[in-house]
């Protein structure tokens, strides 16, 4: 077992993790920016390494410094939680190069799913199913091809940046007449976004939902998964609620669907946790990328199947075998997680000041994961998530009910949160009746 790991984020994920090192006996260091020296991680971790001011680039996206950090205090390995370096291929090669554990897939994986054409080459080699699309990136400057291809898939179309992510790099095409513009656009806004001008061609679903499948690796030959998540309600395709396991899925299909992504895992030699992301839509799955990390949303199927997936990820990164088969892994029960962040609820412009006062909800079935207490002063340079709620019980109907009681009894003062938003979306009757499509939320909201 790794007995000192760094933990190089922020915030809430910065704490689970540290909470799953304490569990196994792993010691910790805590890096921070000069904003976050009042994190709670920092004030618990066993040491603490302050490694730039508080912009990411200098602190929380500094490479060298994370890797000194890890060299002055020895420790062993380095958990990239998710967002900041956690996808970053570079930096999981520096970090073994350097002789540390990097708590995460290899380099080579990384990159292979980071980049969405070679990502959907593999799932389709591996059998898992994938959107119509262009096979491949679009050619340069050949109109009459790429109106082929178009042609071939059917309109709608989407332009996706092949480095594209969380939402940015895409552009929906309706007709022949804008299809060269719409690409042109897409290559242009790629280049500058993200470095790459590829682009490719997918069937634009119109009405899916947004559906993944939790795995774990160990990559020594040994894959399962821990079933799968609705992530559906969301705005700008940024989630905003999720549950597990998704609701009214094609019981066929959702058995396919999960051996494939298993079966996948052992093709590509994957190593760690990771979740496939699908559009579901007519009782079909369609792959559009693997976050190859521990997700934000990773509670709500810790609750209904009882493993821990941030100790396994400590585990597999320590050498260890997967602990666990597949039919030791049961579904029981429902769970929700609204993402609580520091915004107004109307206008969703960041909200950073001081907390002062904050009282978690209680009672059977909920948790709380959050960094807050009474006092904290939440910084403007950073992602305004502040706590995840969780409900959990024995059916969906009084999970739900949990939910919207714990979100009454939240009090979080001093700063606006979206908590109302959230008080909203729980009363609402086709969320309760479950199957929501991506589009759900931004319609009621009249985005």
């Amino acid at each position: 077992m790794l007995e000192k790991v760094v933990i190089a984020n922020r915030g809430e994920i910065a704490l689970r993790i540290l909470r799953a090192c304490k569990e196994l006996g792993i010691k910790t260091v805590a890096i921070h920016s000069t904003a976050d020296r009042d994190l709670m991680h920092v004030r618990l971790a066993d040491e603490a390494v302050c490694i730039g001011p508080a912009p990411s680039p200098q602190s929380y996206l500094n490479i060298p410094a994370i890797i000194a950090a890890a060299e002055v205090t020895d420790a062993m390995g380095i958990h990239p939680g998710y967002g900041f370096l956690a996808e970053n291929a570079d930096f999981a090669e520096q970090v073994e190069r350097s002789g540390f554990q990097f708590i995460g897939p290899r380099a080579e994986t990384i990159r292979l799913m980071g980049d969405k054409v070679s990502a959907i080459e593999a799932m389709k080699k591996a059998g898992v199913p994938t959107v119509p699309g262009s096979d491949g990136p679009l050619p340069v400057d050949d109109g009459p091809a790429m109106q082929k291809i178009a042609q071939r898939i059917g309109y709608p179309v989407i332009i996706k940046a092949a480095s594209g992510g969380g939402g940015r790099g895409m552009r929906v095409v309706h007709s022949e007449a804008s299809l060269l513009n719409s690409v042109h656009i897409t290559r242009s806004e790629a280049a500058a976004a993200f470095g790459d001008d590829t682009v490719y061609m997918e069937k634009f679903l119109q009405n899916p939902r947004h559906v993944e499948v939790q795995v774990l690796a160990d990559g020594q030959g040994n894959a399962v998964h821990l079933y799968d998540r609705d992530c559906s309600m969301q705005r700008r395709h940024q989630k905003v609620v999720e549950e597990a396991p998704a609701p009214h899925l094609d019981p066929a299909a959702r058995a396919e669907v999960l051996q494939s992504c298993v079966d996948a895992c052992i093709e590509i030699g994957y190593r760690g946790a990771g979740t496939f992301e699908f559009l579901y839509e007519d009782g079909g799955f369609y792959f559009i990328e693997m976050n190859t990390r521990v997700q934000v949303e990773h509670p709500v199927t810790e609750m209904i199947t009882g493993v821990d997936i941030v100790k396994e990820q400590l585990r597999i990164a320590s050498g260890l075998p997967l602990s666990l088969k597949q039919e030791d892994i049961v579904v029981q029960g429902h769970a929700f997680e609204c993402r609580i962040n520091a915004e107004d609820p109307k206008s969703f412009l960041p909200s950073p000041g001081n907390v002062k006062h904050f009282h978690a909800p209680g009672g059977l079935g909920i948790r709380v994961d959050s960094h807050l207490y009474s006092g904290y002063t939440v910084p403007p340079h950073y992602d305004s998530l502040i706590a995840k709620l969780i409900s959990y019980a024995e059916d969906r109907e009084t999970s739900l009910i949990r939910m919207r009681n714990a979100l009454d009894e939240a009090v979080i003062d001093g700063i606006r949160t979206n908590i109302p938003l959230h008080q909203e979306i729980v009363r609402d009757t086709h969320f309760q009746e479950g199957g929501v499509n991506i589009h759900y939320l931004e319609k009621k909201l009249g985005l």
